[in-house]
Parts: C-alpha cells; structure tokens; sequence
C-alpha cells in the first residue's frame, strides 16, 4: 500500500518500474517455457508456428525417442558425479588460494596474481595438454574429468576480491587470541562468506553440468561419458540416420521425420537444463548477494 506522502511522480515512477520489471520476466521466462511446450506438442503445430507459449497437442516421442537410449541413465549418474566431486575439489582449491592473495603478507603476492593472469589468457594448447594427461596416467579414466580445471584463475580472483572487503581487525582481534591463520580461515573468513561460496558453487557447477569437450577429448570409454556428451551423440545419430533415409524415402516421409527430430532437439534441450533449473532457486539468494561482492562498503 502506497504511503499518503507518496507524490504523483513517486507513483508514476513504481508504476515505470514495476513495467520494466514485468518485461523483463517475461524475456527470461518466455524461452524456458517456449522450448517446453514444442517438446510436448504435435509436430505439425510447431512447425506451422501455432506453437507461441502454450503446448498443442501432446505428443512425447521426442522424451521417448532419448529416453529410450539406456546410456541416458548413466550419462546422468556420471555427470551428478562429477558435478559434486569437481565443485568440491574446484572449491578446496580456488577459495583458499583467493584467500591467501587477499593478504598483503602473503610472499610473492604480486607475482602469484601476474602469473594467475597470465594463464587466463594464454596456455600451452590442445596437444601438450593431451600428452601431459596421458603422461600422467589420467586418459580415458574419471580422474581426469574431475581434476581437469579443479583450480579457476577467473574465480580466484574473484575470491581475493571478496576476502580483501573483509575488516583486517576481525582476523587481528583474532590474531591477538591467538588464532592461527588456518584457524581465521575457517572460523572467521569463511562463516561470513556464504554468499561468495553459492555464487561459487553455482559457478562451478554449471561449468561441470554443461562441459563435454573435456570427455570427448580425454575419454574413449562410454561408461565415462557425461549427459552432454550422450546428448549430442544422440543428435549426431538422429540427423545422421535422417540423412541416409533421405536417398531411399519420399519427402513426404522425410518430412515427418525432420518435425521428429526437432521434438528431440528441444526435448534434449529440457533434459539437459532441467536438472540446473530445480537447483537455481536454492542458490539463487547467494547468487542476488554475490553481485555485490568486491563492492566498496560503507
């Protein structure tokens, strides 16, 4: 309720606001729904473009057609694996290392952040980062899919931003009590840094969820294959037998086949972002205060 000492262009400028508010919901929310409702509806509706926000029809043979594929399961229980196990080894090592370059003390601070620059810009390639890998025993193996990139310079730096907005007092006080660094680590920097560590998290898990390069590159073994990977190799083979039926069928039935193979596209589309859209809204109140982190506080 608007308060009576609310002035008409008070009003005029809520009412602009929450106008501007509304759109842009609806830009952000119309995609997500868009690509649900052609992965349930008729195949003919979508492509006649009856298909604006709402399904038409119901049809799930796009859902069918990849959930029939067994290795769908797996594909799923090896990217929850390595989405976890990578998160938790990417966040072990990347927010203490932002924690230590935040100190001035630290030995050799500025050259740890030059060269943490460096290599966000430049790196030794695609083969020697292939032959180190299989030099050090981690190809076509699990390993390699967790430990690859478990330390993010972009990250790190983002961490030695936010723990240098710390008041140094706290971790003198601390100091004077005898708390030793380690200590005011874990007990002082991290307890009021949940907002950097979701921000993180959500960071790092969507950079797991989303990869497949690293396991088409590093891994030959199926049982290894993350969701991503199954997913295009389910696509590939889609358009690849829609190809070779196109010398020996008419168009009428090559037709139907290319309104199938677009309910695959936008099924494995929902199959894919599902599982990271039920888990935004739990991070997402991290994710609002992480905007703010390395801001001047007063």
């Amino acid at each position: 309720m608007l308060s009576k000492r609310e002035t008409l262009e008070d009003r005029i400028f809520i009412t602009i606001l929450f106008v501007i508010l509304f759109i842009a919901v609806a830009i952000v929310l119309y995609p997500l729904i868009y690509m649900l409702s052609c992965s349930v509806s008729t195949p003919q509706y979508i492509g006649s473009g009856a298909v604006w926000l709402f399904p038409k029809g119901l049809n799930i043979i796009g859902y069918q057609r990849v959930f029939q594929d067994p290795a769908i399961m797996t594909g799923y229980a090896n990217t929850l694996f390595y989405a976890t196990a990578g998160t938790a080894i990417n966040i072990v090592v990347t927010v203490p290392a932002g924690y230590s370059l935040s100190k001035a003390t630290l030995p050799g601070r500025k050259f740890f952040t030059l060269f943490f620059l460096f290599i966000m810009y430049f790196s030794g390639g695609m083969i020697p980062s292939f032959l180190l890998i299989k030099n050090l025993g981690l190809y076509n193996t699990r390993m390699v899919l967790i430990v690859l990139g478990a330390f993010s310079a972009y990250n790190c730096i983002i961490c030695r931003t936010f723990f240098a907005s710390i008041p140094q007092e706290l971790e003198d006080a601390a100091a004077i009590d005898g708390c030793s660094p380690m200590r005011s680590f874990i007990q002082i920097a991290l307890p009021i840094s949940q907002a950097l560590l979701g921000v993180m998290t959500l960071y790092f898990i969507v950079g797991h969820w989303n990869s497949y390069f690293s396991a088409m590159m590093y891994t030959i073994d199926q049982k290894y294959a993350p969701l991503q990977l199954i997913l295009r190799r389910i696509l590939i083979l889609e358009q690849a037998s829609t190809e070779m039926l196109a010398e020996s069928t008419d168009s009428e039935y090559m037709m139907e086949l290319s309104k199938v193979r677009e309910l695959i596209k936008y099924a494995v589309i929902v199959v894919s972002s599902l599982p990271l859209l039920i888990i935004y809204p739990f991070l997402q109140k991290y994710f609002v205060k992480g905007v703010l982190i390395g801001s001047v506080k007063g």
